[in-house]
């Protein structure tokens, strides 16, 4: 029921933004924006005093998604509103190199997280680094591609390969 209500929204967002203008869906982000911030600090205020430690890291968690949201609206609202800034070639090659040790680390975690889950038999722990290793694989796949796009291409423009990329890797389906 919950996953037809989540669907239900999202087809009538999908509509309402389908209708709009470009000006019209700048401030529709815009206005986003917002709501993940208010959600943040909603979600922060939530657990001041909470002494119950699980309780406050999964609320504190969604405020983490909620920046997380609010950083790739700010993003998608710079790819609408702006030009892509020229990188030199020198800090191109310092990101490469900067992501690559990402990479690095990343596959590290995905190998130890998955390693855990071969020890744990509890459920309830086993859904939490199920979801942090999917995390993991999803941030993985994501770095792989920054990468070879910056090293490849030499360019930090997204294009339809990246996009298409995002949407069948990267961000979850519902």
């Amino acid at each position: 029921m919950k996953r037809l209500i989540i669907l239900f929204l999202l087809i009538i967002i999908t509509i309402t933004v389908m209708l709009m203008s470009d000006n019209e869906i700048t401030d529709f982000i815009k206005n986003q924006i917002k709501l993940e911030h208010e959600i943040i600090e909603a979600a922060q205020d939530s657990v001041k005093d909470v002494k119950n430690e699980l309780i406050k890291e999964l609320i504190l968690a969604i405020s983490i998604d909620s920046e997380k949201h609010a950083s790739l609206l700010n993003a998608l609202l710079t790819i609408r509103t702006t030009t892509t800034p020229f990188i030199s070639e020198e800090k191109m090659k310092e990101l490469a190199a900067n992501i690559q040790k990402h990479i690095d680390l990343e596959a590290k975690a995905i190998e130890t997280y998955k390693e855990l889950l071969t020890y744990i038999s509890d459920e309830k722990e086993k859904i939490i680094i199920k979801t942090i290793y999917q995390d993991e694989l999803r941030h993985h796949a994501l770095l792989k591609k920054i990468h070879k796009t910056i090293v490849e291409a030499e360019t930090l423009v997204i294009n339809d390969d990246m996009w298409n990329f995002l949407m069948e890797d990267v961000i979850p389906r519902f």
